[in-house]
C-alpha cells in the first residue's frame, strides 16, 4: 500500500453499539413486540450483563442461552411478548416467578412501581441481586423460595409473570392476584411445546386468552440444589 494512501478509520464503538441496538429493536418489532413502553424498557436494559461466560458474545441474539443451575435466559422476543401481554402500569406491584438471570425482572422494573422476583436457586438469586445493585435497580426485591406458592405476605399483586411452565395456572398464584389483575404463564407439558396464557381475574372468576406457542423449563416445587 502506498505511504500516501488514506488510512482506514478505526471502528467507532458508539456507532457499533447504536447499530446493534437498532438491529435488536428491529428484531423485536419483527416478532410482534410493538408496545411502545415495552420497547423503551428493552432499549434501556442491556442484556449483556445478564449473559456470562463464553455465551456473552451472543447476548444480543434473539435466542435463549444457558445460565447457571441448568436454567436458561429466554430469547429477547419472548421476554418482550410476555412483558407486552402483562400490560404493566406505572403504579403496579408485580410478582415474577422464576428470577433466572434477572433480565426479565430488570425489564419489568422499568415499567412498574415495585417488582418482587423469586427463584428456587439461591445461586441465581445472588447473581441477579448483584447485577441489580450494579445497575442501581432499586425497585426490585429478589428472594429465594418456592415461587409456585407466590409471596403471600406481599399479596395481592397487580400483575404476575411466571417464567416456567405449569400444567395449569397455579392456584396459589391466582389467589394472590388482585381483581382486575393479569397473570401471564406458560401452560403445558414440559417435554412439548406449551401455550403462553394470559389470565385476567374478574369479580366472577377468570378469563383466559391463549397467546402464542412457547417452550420453557418446568415449574418445580421446592428449593433447588445448586451445582
Amino acid at each position: 500500500m502506498s505511504e500516501n494512501a488514506p488510512k482506514e478509520a478505526a471502528p467507532d464503538p458508539e456507532a457499533s453499539a447504536a447499530e446493534r441496538k437498532m438491529q435488536f429493536l428491529f428484531s423485536l418489532r419483527s416478532r410482534g413486540v410493538t408496545d411502545a413502553r415495552t420497547l423503551t424498557a428493552m432499549e434501556k436494559v442491556d442484556r449483556g450483563p445478564f449473559v456470562r461466560g463464553h455465551f456473552a458474545t451472543h447476548a444480543y441474539d434473539d435466542t435463549p442461552l444457558p445460565i447457571s443451575c441448568g436454567q436458561t435466559i429466554s430469547q429477547p422476543s419472548v421476554v418482550g411478548l410476555m412483558t407486552q401481554a402483562l400490560k404493566v402500569q406505572p403504579r403496579d406491584k408485580v410478582l415474577e416467578v422464576g428470577t433466572g438471570s434477572g433480565y426479565q425482572a430488570a425489564i419489568l422494573s422499568q415499567l412498574a412501581r415495585r417488582v418482587y422476583t423469586v427463584d428456587r436457586h439461591p445461586r441465581l438469586v445472588n447473581e441477579a441481586a448483584e447485577i441489580f445493585r450494579e445497575l442501581d435497580l432499586t425497585n426490585i426485591t429478589v428472594l429465594t423460595g418456592d415461587g409456585s406458592f407466590g409471596i403471600p405476605d406481599q399479596a395481592p399483586f397487580d400483575r404476575i409473570l411466571v417464567t416456567a411452565a405449569a400444567e395449569d395456572p397455579p392456584g396459589p398464584l391466582l389467589a394472590q392476584l388482585k381483581i382486575g389483575g393479569i397473570m401471564v404463564v406458560p401452560v403445558g407439558q414440559s417435554d412439548a411445546v406449551q401455550s403462553l396464557i394470559r389470565v385476567t381475574k374478574t369479580e366472577n372468576g377468570f378469563d383466559y386468552d391463549e397467546l402464542t406457542p412457547v417452550r420453557f423449563v418446568p415449574l418445580i416445587e421446592g428449593l433447588g440444589r445448586d451445582e
